[in-house]
């Protein structure tokens, strides 16, 4: 796994986990580009996550600021969104 894209939000979750599938369903509800690190696909990813969050809890979302969510909820995520003007 390389770093995440500095201009692009990347999301860090897994498809068993309740709250990723919730956080990847808004982001594709409101068009947001974004990139998406299936932690089963690519295990390696669970580290970089682990690195930017100092936690090992998902979904982390790294916005293009460098802030990041760990475990967000959707108010949180829109919120941050809306600061970021994207959407």
């Amino acid at each position: 796994m390389t770093s995440p894209a500095e201009s692009t939000i990347t999301m860090f979750g897994a498809d068993w986990c309740r709250d990723c599938i919730r956080t990847k369903k808004q982001l594709d509800d409101l068009g947001v580009e974004y990139t998406y690190v299936d932690l089963v696909a690519d295990p390696s990813g669970a580290d970089v996550a682990k690195d930017i969050s100092g936690r090992t809890n998902i979904p982390v979302v790294l916005y293009p600021d460098s802030s990041h969510h760990v475990e967000p909820s959707n108010a949180d995520v829109e919120a941050k969104l809306r600061e970021l003007s994207l959407i």
